[in-house]
């Protein structure tokens, strides 16, 4: 090697950076300027008494040389520690948190002291597997420090990691110096998730209790019992809550001050958001509990308190003319610690956002330590399917998830434009025709009909159809397929349709309660009430109209004061099925004034339904026709089928009139005129 180029050596190397510094910077710049600084100054001091060397400070990193892999890890760990006691003076969104890796292995050293190579790669890969605190190191650095240490360490197991060839493994720092024996095949979960309530749900708690062998080694060990919402035993997947721990996906900020890029951020949340969900081992929040906290400064434990989750996901994106910057972190709900963060830049080029959509989400599942099966290559594959080419594509799904939320005629239009542009330039975006299925679905129930373009339901089978010969594992697509056959009336195709769209991901909120409902309306009561059921479970505030299903089940049973409970939490201004079964519920417990409450906001939102409610109604009970005649029955006890009143109206008596003209031959006229008025 030329002279020019450096030369090389074995060395140890310590590669730092902040957790969660975007945030702390967007929260207040000069602060964090100024805890930088001084933390840094604690890097120095620590790195120069273990005869080591600073390299580089860029940005919020910090990078260090030893000649000794001892030193190395010493000044780490002693590093941690004084951070530790000076990050107690500060308020808990203040505190700075340092991730540290140290690998020993080959580097390139320039002449004028810079470094590079593989060494240094795997140092800053390691530092990104780091908790928030704590220090990484490699399996040669434990080599090299294997009992000449103060404190223990734990296999962290192997990790694939960015532009390494083969796999890292990793070894964990216990800085309090407990000594764990941890067999070297065995990937312990991360000691921050160790909380009594997640190891009785992570299988790979019960993998470090038991010392079963994950990732291709098979050792027999006693799976958690599955239970369905109601906490009775099931061996059916699609009614068994997920056994995992749980995660918040809270709205993503927008730091482009640009309020049109509101989408374009509330798109990547809940794009993330979806594609967490599709692990079967993550309870993931549905966006309807998690939204409610858009555009609120939050305290992350009371998040986590009040939608009974283990861990909250929050994150910002910045769109720029050349770029976007996604910065995301993962906290502890139980104590609002740092589990892991990380802060991506990538090109305005659609490829890499849905690249680094899939980093962000395997490094999440990574940190939750979910072994047993629930991060599968091929399930992790399944989801990077069907990635658009543009960018202008990827923003009508962003827009589409807008409609979704929204259903409003204005928003309906919109997607469907930019649905049929992007289909037209991308006809295998299987994400577009999904959408567009459930967009021509809606046209079948009266927004902006199209009928030169065909019958809706036949436009929406062969959009769903189309996403479905691109991309078979697309749940959105198959749910609307299945929901074209019950429009048809065939209930058995739909009922074979739903059953497989459940089985790709039966932990996602909207087709558990879509297909719930359907179900149930096509006669499968006991599956429809208990995926709507599971559905509630776990979306901790659903939208009302949720409930109105649960009282729709127990109105069926007859038990009306349950179904008028249940109908009470559904009623909201404009949501018409609420007030339907409030009517029935206090119709049928006689209580004809709230009865008739009912029925004037039932009217009030549909004038023409006292006319068309049969009509309306038949649709929904192709699988159980008995039950229109229960639910006319609770109408018309409520009164709404009542022949209003006639209005009393004031009574005129028109004399006639005086014939003023002198004229006696005049008086057919004076009458005439009075006559005239009267009629």
């Amino acid at each position: 090697m030329a002279a020019d180029e450096g030369s090389r050596k074995l060395t140890a190397i310590l590669a730092a950076d902040v957790a969660g510094y975007s945030r702390l910077m967007a929260d207040d710049e000069r602060a964090t300027v100024r805890t930088l600084t001084e933390y840094r100054t604690i890097f120095t001091e620590k790195v120069e008494a273990h005869e080591g060397r600073i390299v580089d400070t860029t940005g919020d990193s910090v990078m260090a040389t030893f000649e000794s892999v001892v030193e190395a890890v010493e000044a780490a760990v002693d590093v941690q520690r004084d951070l530790a006691e000076r990050n107690e003076t500060l308020s808990g969104h203040r505190k700075m948190h340092f991730r540290i890796g140290v690998n020993l292995g080959d580097i390139i050293v320039r002449n004028d002291g810079t470094i590079y190579g593989d060494g240094v790669n795997v140092a800053a890969r390691l530092e990104s597997l780091a908790e928030p605190g704590g220090v990484m190191i490699g399996d040669f650095a434990r080599l090299g420090v294997e009992g000449k240490l103060n404190v223990g360490l734990e296999d962290a197991g192997e990790h694939e990691v960015k532009n390494i060839e083969k796999p890292v493994r990793a070894w964990r720092v216990l800085l309090d110096g407990s000594e764990v024996a941890s067999p070297a095949h065995v990937h312990p979960m991360p000691r921050a998730l160790r909380r009594p309530k997640v190891i009785a749900g992570l299988a790979a708690a019960l993998a470090v209790a038991a010392g079963f062998v994950v990732w291709g080694v098979t050792v027999r060990v006693e799976t958690p019992q599955m239970v369905t919402a109601d906490g009775m035993p099931t061996d059916d997947p699609v009614l068994a809550m997920p056994t995992g721990p749980s995660i918040a996906v809270l709205p993503f900020d927008n730091l482009s001050g640009d309020p049109e890029d509101e989408f374009f951020t509330d798109g990547i949340a809940e794009d993330i958001l979806t594609r967490l969900s599709r692990f079967s081992g993550l309870r993931v929040i549905a966006r309807n509990s998690t939204f409610q906290y858009k555009g609120q400064h939050v305290d992350v434990r009371q998040v986590a308190n009040e939608l009974g989750v283990d861990y909250v996901m929050e994150g910002s994106v910045r769109r720029a003319t050349d770029g976007v910057r996604i910065t995301v972190q993962l906290l502890d709900g139980h104590d609002g610690s740092h589990v892991w963060a990380e802060s991506y830049d990538t090109p305005l080029d659609v490829a890499k956002i849905f690249a680094t959509q899939d980093e962000i989400t395997s490094e999440i599942v990574a940190a939750l330590g979910s072994t047993g099966g629930v991060l599968q290559r091929a399930e992790f594959r399944s989801i990077k399917r069907g990635a658009p080419d543009s960018l202008d594509s990827y923003e009508c799904i962003l827009l589409a998830y807008e409609y979704v939320r929204l259903i409003t005629p204005e928003s309906h239009l919109i997607a469907r434009n930019c649905l049929h542009e992007t289909v037209a330039r991308e006809p295998d975006y299987a994400e577009a025709w999904a959408f567009l299925s459930a967009v021509y679905s809606d046209e079948f129930w009266g927004l902006n009909p199209d009928p030169d373009t065909g019958d809706p339901i036949e436009k929406s089978r062969h959009a769903a159809q189309r996403a479905i010969e691109i991309d078979p594992t697309n749940q959105r697509a198959h749910k609307w397929l299945a929901v074209t056959y019950y429009w048809q009336k065939d209930i058995e195709t739909f009922t074979n349709a739903a059953q497989r769209t459940l089985k790709i991901n039966p932990n996602d909120t909207h087709t558990l309660i879509d297909l719930g409902l359907f179900l149930w309306h096509a006669g499968r009561v006991d599956m429809g009430f208990s995926l709507m059921k599971k559905a509630i479970s776990l979306t901790p505030n659903p939208p009302r109209w949720y409930f109105g299903m649960i009282s729709m089940e127990y109105y069926r049973q007859r038990d009306y004061r349950a179904a008028l409970d249940w109908a009470l939490q559904s009623e909201e201004p404009g949501n018409h099925w609420g007030y339907f079964f409030l009517a029935m519920a206090y119709g049928q417990l006689g209580r004809s004034d709230d009865a008739n409450a009912a029925v004037q906001e039932l009217l009030k939102i549909d004038p023409s339904y006292a006319t068309d409610a049969r009509a309306n109604l038949e649709m929904w009970v192709i699988g159980l026709p008995g039950e229109l005649g229960h639910w006319m029955e609770g109408l018309e006890l409520a009164g709404l089928f009542d022949e209003p009143e006639a209005p009393s109206r004031p009574v005129i008596a028109v004399l006639p009139f005086t014939n003023m003209s002198g004229d006696p031959e005049q008086e057919y006229f004076a009458d005439g005129i009075t006559e005239d008025i009267i009629t």
